[in-house]
């Protein structure tokens, strides 16, 4: 079977599930902003089939394969040797220094966990957005897709191009709830949905999935060391850890943002630049994709008969299983969607990182291993060893200084990646398990210092880890294998929790102690999982838990999400329903009951309205609103005419310097309008006057209506004075 025509009918009917959620809720049509989000979504599966459907039936040209002649000796060295110059290495280590500078410059306001876990939700969409490019694109990354590139060519992006499966039930589904309910972390979202029971479990696996892949991460940098220098990989690990935990420590998510923009920025530029300076060795791009054998251009190489690799192993495994674990329950990506400061912001963010910064993204991870294919062709190089295709071909290409920079963008992604997670670890750690079980009375300064102290702690045990996944033949392996064995019972107990009002408690426990057991099962005896694999060769190892992890590694996947499905419906058909009132902002289609509870008020998504206004600082204090404990203000009813704002309006109030990303604003409630001046002002208590203005006393502000309040529910249009 054609495995594009495979993807793209189940992956079509998941996009299809969310588009008709989205249609019921109300959020597509055929009319004004309804239409625009329609079109953006078929736009969006479109695109992804344009594509991939060109890469794997157009027909191409192709260079024809030459013999390597020699020239290249002083880059095909055996690993142990030091690759590169002195300069190289101060390039890396200049950028070191710059990381952890500009975290703690960035991470030194973080006064509560709030700021600590999400940077007190205040940034703009583009900032969230290439963010969470140099999360995704992990040091692991660049390593895992280069040694795939050089093997499969374009085949490597399938982990990236899939993303659009999950478009419409993560921007209108799970977004709205996860935004407007204040989930702190996934596992409290499943003790508000279900129980404390539920919570414990989804904590275990959430902290599993998180510490390893830390540990993923850490392994990858010891080797990518390791081939660079020669140094052994724990040592590697071990410094690597010691230096982002110190930022992230001391810093928090800002930091962790902060540093990310620098790094998200950084990667793209550097895996453009590998392929710019191919191009160029090879006389233009359109000779470099010439040389670019057809059979790697492929969007999809085989469908079942590698099991290193099939098609629909990957799409299970990577697009199904890895891609819904990374969108709906990754803790350090959902903080950076809870991060941004609306829930249109936090869409936008999302689109553009499925489209367009995805597509890039999937193109600079394999770069190396691409451009090394293409030399090998040409016979600049002759056949190399996989895993350091993009070693060797960088330095090949590259001058002292500009290898330095290529190995800067390594550390870069290395940085981006840990460095969320170990935030992720310290969100789950203080919030589903400090709090609720061991200080439940905590203050907020005793949270914030045992978040620290989880930070540095993860650091450790994703250090301990790397020797066991140094048992697998690559790092691409290994993650997969780690990855198809974790994922599927928390994403299925997930997208049952949010899109079936009808799953049970008892169901989602059954669901994830089920799961866990029969994943187990398939360690020990993978030939359980031979009737899912749609033919993939592998799967009679008997009872032997190291090799039977390492067997049908891809489609333990499809066999975890099937199995964990039945056991969920089965069990919800047999218990009891849940009352409507414990699902209420929760679940989906109860959307506007998690925007009451965000703001205090009932309340509805609107388009935003913007003003002008000079700051002032308040002399009485004011209440606060909602859950969220946002602060009110005071406005003028100037301010409040050009907002078309009434008292229980949420607004976002920012310098009004946009490269900021909003670094330097906050939320607030309208507490009380003014009718005693003309002028456009606003009355902030001390705490959000810093934050906003600071020193810029001089310059006027601008404020933003989010939601609008209900009509009905709006304390009339007069102004209500000042006392």
């Amino acid at each position: 079977m054609s495995a594009y025509i495979y993807s793209y009918l189940v992956g079509g009917v998941v996009f299809m599930i969310g588009m008709c959620y989205a249609a019921k809720h109300g959020y597509i049509g055929f009319s004004g902003g309804k239409l625009r989000n329609l079109l953006i979504s078929m736009g969006v599966l479109a695109f992804f089939a344009f594509l991939q459907g060109y890469l794997q039936f157009a027909p191409m040209n192709e260079a024809p394969a030459k013999e390597y002649t020699g020239g290249a000796e002083a880059v095909l060295k055996d690993v142990g040797h030091i690759r590169g110059t002195p300069l190289d290495y101060a390039i890396v280590v200049v950028y070191f220094g710059l990381i952890l500078f500009n975290g703690l410059y960035f991470g030194r306001k973080q006064q509560t966990t709030k700021d600590f876990f999400f940077g007190g939700q205040r940034f703009a969409w583009w900032l969230i957005a290439i963010s969470l490019v140099a999360t995704t694109i992990g040091s692991y990354s660049f390593v895992k897709y280069s040694e795939i590139g050089y093997k499969y060519g374009l085949g490597a992006t399938q982990s990236y191009l899939n993303d659009w499966i999950w478009f419409p039930l993560l921007v209108f589904g799970w977004l709205p709830l996860l935004y407007f309910s204040r989930i702190v972390s996934v596992p409290e979202y499943f003790a508000r949905r279900f129980s404390s029971k539920v919570r414990f479990w989804a904590t275990i696996y959430l902290l599993i999935y998180l510490v390893g892949y830390v540990g993923v991460n850490l392994y990858t940098m010891g080797v990518v060391v390791n081939i660079l220098v020669g140094w052994p990989i724990p040592l590697a690990a071990l410094a690597v850890a010691a230096v982002s935990a110190t930022y992230v420590t001391f810093g928090g998510q800002s930091s962790v943002i902060m540093n990310d923009l620098i790094n998200g920025v950084f990667l793209l530029l550097v895996g453009a630049l590998i392929f710019v300076l191919g191009a160029s060795y090879l006389g233009g791009m359109d000779l470099l994709w010439l040389n670019l054998p057809r059979a790697d251009r492929l969007a999809f190489p085989n469908f079942n008969e590698d099991p290193e690799f099939p098609a629909v192993g990957v799409f299970w495994q990577d697009a199904f299983a890895n891609s819904a674990m990374f969108y709906f329950l990754n803790q350090g990506i959902i903080m950076r969607f809870l991060a941004a400061k609306s829930l249109h912001e936090s869409r936008k963010a999302a689109t553009v990182m499925v489209v367009a910064l995805m597509t890039v993204g999937s193109l600079v991870v394999a770069s190396g291993g691409l451009v090394a294919r293409a030399f090998t062709n040409a016979g600049v190089l002759p056949e190399v060893p996989a895993r350091e295709a993009f070693f060797i071909a960088a330095e090949l290409l590259s001058h002292p200084g500009i290898f330095g920079l290529i190995l800067a963008a390594m550390t870069a992604a290395l940085m981006s990646t840990v460095d969320t997670l170990i935030t992720a670890v310290s969100a789950v750690t203080v919030n589903d398990f400090y709090r609720p079980y061991i200080r439940p009375q905590a203050t907020d300064r005793q949270l914030l210092r045992a978040a620290r102290v989880a930070a540095l702690s993860v650091s450790g045990f994703g250090v301990l880890l790397v020797p066991l996944f140094m048992q697998f033949k690559s790092i691409y392996v290994a993650h997969a294998a780690f990855t198809a064995a974790v994922t599927p019972p928390m994403v299925v107990t997930l997208l049952l929790a949010v899109f079936w009002r009808r799953f049970t408690r008892v169901a989602a426990l059954s669901t994830l102690i089920g799961g866990l057991v029969l994943m187990a099962v398939s360690m020990l005896l993978p030939s359980v999982i031979i009737p899912f694999a749609h033919g993939v060769p592998g799967g009679d190892t008997a009872w032997d838990f190291l090799a039977g992890m390492k067997e049908q590694q891809f489609m333990r996947a499809c066999y975890g999400v099937v199995c964990c499905s039945i056991i969920g419906v089965v069990v919800t058909f047999l218990t009891k329903p849940e009352p409507l009132e414990k699902q209420r902002g929760l679940v989906w289609g109860t959307i506007s009951d998690a925007l009451r509870h965000y703001k205090g008020s009932p309340g509805r998504e609107s388009p935003v309205t913007r003003a002008l206004a000079v700051p002032q600082k308040l002399v009485a204090e004011v209440p606060h609103f909602g859950t969220a404990e946002l602060a009110g203000v005071r406005i003028s009813a100037a301010v409040a005419r050009e907002l078309d704002a009434d008292l229980g309006d949420l607004l976002y109030v920012t310098d009004t310097r946009w490269w900021t990303g909003g670094l330097h604003s906050a939320h607030v409630i309208v507490a009380e309008i003014t009718s005693e001046c003309d002028h456009s002002l606003v009355a902030m208590d001390e705490k959000a006057y810093r934050l906003v203005v600071g020193r810029r006393t001089e310059h006027r502000v601008r404020l933003e209506r989010l939601y609008e309040s209900l009509r009905e529910d709006r304390v009339g249009v007069a102004p209500r004075a000042s006392r």
